[in-house]
């Protein structure tokens, strides 16, 4: 299987072929069903000729109820599994003990420890104090974020918001082509194209002349997109690459809690993220589902650290032998002129994290909120805690608005989307379709003074399986760019009203279906 793809160089519109023969992601399905089949036979087959077997699985099938409803897990995520259990006797508590969580080996935990150690310590005292004196709300949506995400709030940190990811392709270019010493980036799609290749140039040549490169991208996010091997293809240009959670046939979570991360940083002193995927349809080169929308920003200064310290987790946990870092990786960088308080921050699975980190960020912006919330996001798939956060902010009074895609990428995925509408509607949450295509973009802002942009999606991928990351902001001069721009979007949008939600019967009760498995997809 070929694909064509076209791009301009130097003005001129270029069309190459790739060969995409994905036989090491079908060899490694294929590995993983057999090994579920095998394991869950062997089980059946002792169940049948091994006298009292069966008491045994029986046993622990009781045990997997009781622990999966012992456990903290969100009670929308037990459902699923509780079913798959007790529908399925046998082949459900195998399921459930190779694929509910993920598991870290102990050289990788090892390694994590290492880097967390070498990772930055800031010098100067907590700003917790400082912002407790300010806003004293800020300050406790603050400490709860540094404490279950391990990181740290910056100030003196620019910020650039970009409203489309063709701005912050722009921006891009010419900081890459600054690098003196490293860069490092994390995307969750790369596909070949005008954007990928133009940055692609850059990073050959600065890895020639000596600039520390390193990149990861998702392996299941670009199976589609790249070469199986394309992580030697970047190594033999003097990149050194790797795929995050490389697919090899395993029957455990690599299927599930995949990187959505979207990091790029330079020497350490520039860092970007948002929800921009380094491929052609995010900057409106390529157009799949009409007008694509998304956001990012740029920060300069010490909250940069972070996005360092995020991206060598990552690659920590992708590669086999982790090689000599750069010196320097947390470089002081000065005051920038910049006012109001950022904390850049990870989020994912256990057992790195042990609480939700994106959803108890949006849930204390929409807690916290007095006036607005405003929030975008291509889907809107979520559990009972996440509405009723809504739902609540909405019935205090507060004008919560949520923006998603008029055109969608997924239909099922956006039907799962629409059968929210009816329960917020009647909470009075206003929700609007953008118009003009697909918004992919991940925004939230609130009163004028918080804000969070990041990779963050309002669905269970996000809030429950990926790895994702994000900026946390409060009373940052972006802050009104932002708010602007999804007023600007406000404007393209057509606002859904109760009598537009007129389904039939079989479409509901297929709704309903997926609804109840939807913590799993």
């Amino acid at each position: 299987m070929k694909k064509t793809i076209a791009y301009n160089v130097n003005g001129k519109t270029v069309e190459r072929q790739y060969s995409y023969i994905p036989v090491r992601y079908i060899i490694a399905v294929l590995l993983t069903i057999l090994e579920v089949l095998a394991i869950i036979g062997i089980v059946v087959a002792l169940c049948y000729y091994v006298p009292y077997f069966y008491v045994a699985a029986f046993v622990t099938e009781v045990f997997c109820v009781v622990g999966i409803i012992a456990s903290d897990d969100n009670p929308d995520y037990k459902v699923p599994w509780l079913l798959f259990v007790l529908i399925l006797p046998i082949a459900g508590f195998m399921l459930y003990f190779i694929f509910y969580s993920r598991k870290l080996q102990k050289k990788l935990l090892q390694r994590l420890a290492e880097l967390k150690q070498s990772a930055y310590t800031k010098k100067e005292p907590s700003l917790l104090g400082e912002l407790h004196e300010k806003n004293p709300v800020a300050a406790s949506q603050a400490r709860m974020l540094t404490r279950i995400a391990g990181t740290d709030v910056f100030t003196h940190t620019a910020q650039t918001y970009f409203s489309l990811g063709e701005e912050m392709f722009a921006a891009m270019l010419p900081d890459l082509e600054q690098a003196e010493r490293f860069i490092f980036m994390e995307y969750f799609i790369i596909e070949e194209g005008e954007f990928w290749n133009s940055i692609l140039e850059v990073l050959k040549r600065k890895a020639a002349a000596g600039v520390n490169v390193r990149v990861i991208y998702d392996d299941i996010g670009c199976m589609n997109t790249l070469p199986g091997n394309y992580a030697k293809t970047l190594r033999s240009f003097g990149i050194e690459a790797a795929p995050f959670s490389r697919l090899r046939g395993n029957a455990d979570s690599e299927f599930n809690n995949r990187s959505h991360r979207k990091i790029l940083v330079i020497d350490g002193k520039i860092g970007y993220t948002g929800g921009v995927n380094i491929a052609d349809e995010y900057i409106n080169k390529v157009v799949r589902f009409g007008h694509w929308k998304d956001t990012g920003i740029r920060l300069t200064g010490e909250a940069v650290w972070e996005l360092t310290r995020l991206f060598l987790t990552d690659y920590g946990m992708s590669v086999k032998k982790m090689s000599d870092l750069p010196s320097d990786l947390y470089p002081a960088c000065g005051e920038a002129t910049a006012g109001g308080y950022v904390i850049p921050f990870g989020d994912g699975p256990r057992p790195l994290y042990q609480r939700g980190v994106g959803q108890s960020v949006i849930s204390n912006l929409l807690n916290g909120a007095t006036d607005y919330v405003y929030m975008t996001t291509p889907y809107l798939i979520i559990d009972n805690d996440m509405c009723q956060s809504i739902e609540n902010a909405a019935l205090r009074g507060v004008d919560v608005r949520i923006i998603v895609p008029h055109i969608p990428d997924k239909k099922l995925v956006f039907g799962m989307t629409q059968s929210f509408y009816p329960r917020l509607l009647r909470a009075g949450v206003r929700i609007y379709e953008y118009k003009p295509g697909f918004i992919h973009a991940k925004s939230y802002v609130a009163d004028g003074k918080y804000a969070m942009i990041g990779t963050i999606n309002l669905d269970y991928r996000s809030l429950v399986h990926h790895f994702e990351n994000g900026v946390w902001m409060y009373e940052c001069d972006c802050i009104r760019e932002i708010k602007k721009d999804l007023d600007d979007t406000l404007a393209q949008c057509v606002e859904i009203q109760p009598q537009m939600l007129k389904r039939g019967l079989l479409r509901r009760m297929l709704r309903a279906v997926v609804r109840i498995f939807a913590p799993m997809l």
